[in-house]
């Protein structure tokens, strides 16, 4: 059966259990992070979003991974927290979106992931105000974090022309808390010495 035409957009956000800034991009993820390993939490606010005649309009979803040693050497750990208020098929075409199985940018990762760890349902909470945000999901997920600034008062530092998945150019982040326990991964964070990073995403099925 062939996947059908879609497309989601929204915001991005992500912590990481690296220092910040974390090295991985910058290093073409063949450095080391910082922690010897990466563990990280990419969550999705679904703004607009269809998947063939399926609206994904207003949900949500968060990758967790665990890279055990330079990204790019792959055996990445990944699994997925999806919108308790999600029907069967909108978690379904959640699914397939993150994945990569229904094509997309996440599609680019699959040949580095070694296992994935399955899936959770929770309600999803985002909260932003300014160039401060968090993300909450049962249990599960715990983060937030604000932009951080250089010399200018009047904007956030970028970084750019990434090849991130999820955003070519997002918002340098200090991550204040990073709590994770699901699917077999579980770090914690609350230094303000980690990573995070942010942006609006755009995606459609190739």
């Amino acid at each position: 059966m062939a996947t059908p035409a879609w497309k989601v957009s929204g915001q991005y956000y992500e912590t990481c259990n690296c220092d910040f800034v974390c090295p991985c991009l910058p290093g073409q993820m063949a450095v080391r992070p910082s922690k010897g390993a990466c563990q990280f939490a990419m969550a999705f606010q679904i703004e607009h979003g269809t998947f063939g005649a399926v609206s994904l309009d207003g949900l949500g979803f968060i990758v967790l991974g665990m890279t055990p040693e330079e990204m790019g050497k792959g055996n990445w750990s990944v699994g997925l927290v999806t919108d308790a208020r999600a029907t069967k098929e909108q978690s379904d075409a959640i699914t397939a979106i993150a994945s990569g199985a229904a094509g997309g940018p996440m599609a680019a990762l699959s040949g580095l992931i070694g296992k994935f760890l399955g899936a959770e349902s929770a309600s999803i909470a985002f909260d932003r105000k300014g160039a401060s945000w968090s993300v909450k999901a049962a249990t599960f997920v715990d983060m937030a974090a604000t932009g951080a600034q250089g010399m200018r008062p009047d904007a956030e530092l970028q970084f750019a022309n990434t090849g991130h998945p999820a955003a070519d150019t997002f918002t340098l982040a200090h991550a204040s808390r990073s709590h994770v326990n699901a699917l077999g991964l579980t770090w914690s964070d609350v230094t303000g010495k980690n990573n995070g990073q942010y942006a609006p995403f755009s995606w459609k099925g190739e």
